[in-house]
């Protein structure tokens, strides 16, 4: 039978290449991840969401799939997959596998298949035209429309061109996918996060048209809910398991299509209009801070809009997003702590479930990387030689940029320790280590009541199996204050008031909140506090 038991989780993306290494070569894997089960459970994280660890040739980190049935030999074999998988279970934890359906690598048998001739049964598999129908371009930098002398034809890519966009209005390739699906859920997994999902769905026909900007034609395609619908009639409704999807520029009218109740196509998806607030005239490349009152905005309006009609994810960060608290907090060594403990007071008492990625939990910040040849993302380089190399940008103006947004931000190694490498690997690793893993670690943090750490396991205890928390109304508190998050929560006469200081300045409340400090649940701070006003960074949450 079908439960909503993932409303009452704590879910922990890992990113396998740079969690933990088993083998000393460097990269993260499977069995590393084995190591660290315990950990997980006793940060009281009950789901894991594993970043893709399929056969891949990896142009873009393992998102560019060539075989869904096979493990990439980076992070080990299938035998090591299910042996995680068992342990994982053994400890009551669930696994969630990324499913990366919109593309697949161009090594992927269907794409050589669909190559070899127009009459090939897997040609509909993919995009195909003669000619380049429109001016389209890649999310990853040129064309979308890529010539293959093979096949003497153009093909689709939204993103890099070793990443072929699959044609879902094939009824044969759904099928293969669902199958796909069924196949590792028949071998246990619990779940889905669904890559970029809201782009499998294609206008039909093509518009030609001079237009660069694909989005509008390919987010939320003609057909995309037809197909989930269909999705979830084949596979999902079969299964007690969770889906999450990725849904680029969704909107809360949006969201509950997707994932409202009834709508019978997801469980929740990922919205990303908070993250997207500091995007200017280059997109994402920038180096804004966030303005508070629209971050403020945006919450609220989520948590207002699905209540009792959908359900909504937490998060701050992820393997695609800088660190959270050197975005939304500050990262300088004296106010690090503070703001990564008052980040996850603010977001995870709201109603939703969390998704905590690797590191969040210790304060890991921002790479400091300062020079290209650092950096290992696809998005990242070829957005510097686009920027750059046009004269758009200078060099410093662009590494500046990277240093805030890139991608490899979130995938530098986890900070298992202040040994060598941080006890991620003994050997080299694949990316540098971030700058501030001798100070932020494991190791440092768990023996210490007051770090990061410890911090998180109080936040997640709390969360756990309080109706307040799950079930509660949301109510935004001086929606135009510049420097201060405040809400409250209510459920059937109890409510809960958190307050949150997002400046290193001592701030008065605009108002003093009716509270004794005998009632204060959650502070990040261990020393007194004083009522009617907020130290730097200072974050509070007070059941009323």
């Amino acid at each position: 039978m079908k439960t909503d038991w993932w409303k009452d989780a704590v879910v922990y993306q890992i990113y396998p290449r740079s969690f933990q290494d088993s083998n000393g070569d460097g990269i993260g894997d499977l069995n590393g991840i084995r190591m660290r089960l315990d950990y997980i459970r006793e940060l009281g994280a009950d789901v894991i969401w594993l970043c893709p660890v399929y056969a891949s040739p990896g142009a873009d980190n393992g998102y560019d799939i060539s075989d869904y049935y096979a493990i990439n030999p980076d992070f080990g074999t299938m035998e090591d997959f299910d042996g995680l998988l068992a342990e994982a279970h053994s400890r009551g934890i669930r696994i969630v596998m990324d499913l990366v359906v919109n593309h697949t690598s161009d090594e992927h048998s269907w794409f050589q298949k669909s190559r070899e001739s127009r009459d090939n049964p897997y040609r509909d598999y993919y995009i195909w035209r003669d000619e380049k129908p429109n001016n389209w371009q890649s999310w990853f930098g040129g064309s979308a429309w890529e010539y293959d002398t093979q096949a003497g034809a153009h093909y689709l890519h939204i993103f890099a061109k070793k990443q072929p966009d699959l044609n879902w209005e094939n009824p044969r390739l759904r099928q293969e996918i669902y199958e796909m699906m069924s196949w590792w859920l028949e071998k246990g997994v619990d779940g889905f996060r669904m890559d970029v999902i809201s782009l499998i769905s294609k206008p039909d026909p093509i518009p030609r048209t001079e237009e660069t900007d694909l989005s509008p034609a390919c987010i939320n395609g003609p057909r995309v809910h037809e197909y989930l619908r269909e999705m979830n009639k084949e596979v999902l409704a079969r299964y007690d398991m969770m889906t999450v999807g990725e849904c680029p520029g969704v909107t809360v009218e949006e969201a509950k299509k997707y994932a409202g109740a009834g709508r019978n196509e997801l469980d929740m998806v990922f919205s990303f209009e908070h993250t997207g607030l500091t995007d200017g005239i280059y997109g994402k490349w920038t180096d804004r801070k966030t303005p508070l009152p629209a971050l403020k905005q945006v919450f609220s309006h989520w948590q207002t809009e699905m209540r009792d009609t959908a359900w909504n994810c937490l998060f701050w960060s992820n393997h695609d997003q800088p660190r959270a608290v050197s975005k939304f907090g500050c990262d300088l060594p004296e106010y690090r702590d503070v703001s990564a403990k008052m980040l996850g007071l603010c977001l995870y008492l709201m109603q939703g479930t969390p998704y905590i990625y690797q590191g969040e939990e210790l304060g890991m910040a921002n790479a400091g990387f300062f020079d290209l040849a650092q950096y290992r993302d696809l998005e990242s380089i070829n957005a510097y030689h686009a920027l750059v190399g046009s004269g758009t940008l200078d060099k410093r103006s662009m590494l500046n940029y990277l240093a805030c947004v890139s991608r490899d931000n979130a995938r530098t190694p986890m900070q298992w320790s202040s040994a060598l490498y941080g006890g991620f690997s003994t050997a080299a690793p694949w990316i540098g280590m971030g700058k501030n893993w001798r100070s932020a670690n494991v190791e440092r943090e768990e023996g210490d009541p007051d770090s990061v750490l410890s911090f998180y396991k109080k936040l997640i205890a709390f969360r756990k199996g309080n109706p307040l928390i799950r079930d509660g109304s949301f109510r935004l508190l001086w929606p135009e204050h510049e420097k201060i998050f405040a809400y409250e929560r209510s459920y059937k006469g109890q409510s809960l008031l958190v307050l949150c200081n997002f400046s290193a300045e001592t701030l008065p409340l605009p108002e003093t909140p009716d509270y004794s400090e005998h009632r204060i649940a959650l502070s990040n701070m261990p020393m007194e506090h004083t009522r009617g006003s907020l130290r730097p960074y200072e974050a509070l949450a007070v059941c009323r």
